[in-house]
């Protein structure tokens, strides 16, 4: 990667999913059709963060070659949902095959994102550009949650191969 796409791409991608997370989650509650699942759904992805995170830190790339992947899978994550056309009985099945792909990938970002210098600055930026960002979005109507994670994940595609 270049200087800029290290500089930018993370912000990005911390930017946009905490943007796409609305989305993404009305898309899960639509998915999980109970609550009962949907909160096993989100358990699912949190232990899979966490899964990710460790393997992060316990392997330490030295580089940075893996991180365009994990760009890439996200990428891939969000499209499968916006994209998802499965039977009604098949959903929960893949909900909890993207929860555990987007859970580790998320959680093994957070990780590496966290060692490199320009993170402190990269908060503060998050923050403000969040709040920005969703006070635009409150004006636009939605017409479905599966065109931002569409969009949000062809982002994230294109960035791990930039």
């Amino acid at each position: 990667m270049e200087k800029n796409s290290q500089r930018l791409i993370p912000l990005i991608v911390t930017v946009g999913q905490v943007v796409i997370f609305p989305y993404y989650i009305i898309w899960l509650k639509e998915v999980s059709m109970s609550f009962t699942l949907f909160a096993w759904l989100f358990a699912v992805f949190s232990f899979s963060a966490a899964w990710g995170f460790r393997t992060y830190s316990v392997k330490k790339p030295d580089s940075s070659a893996y991180i365009s992947a994990i760009y890439s899978g996200m990428g891939l994550v969000y499209i499968a949902a916006g994209w998802m056309v499965f039977p009604v009985e098949m959903l929960p099945y893949a909900a909890l095959l993207m929860q555990i792909g987007l859970g580790f990938l998320q959680g093994y970002f957070r990780a590496w994102h966290i060692q490199k210098p320009s993170y402190r600055v990269h908060a503060v930026h998050h923050y403000l550009l969040v709040g920005i960002i969703m006070i635009g979005l409150s004006f636009v109507k939605i017409f479905s949650p599966s065109i931002f994670l569409i969009l949000f994940g062809v982002l994230l595609f294109i960035s791990g191969w930039w």
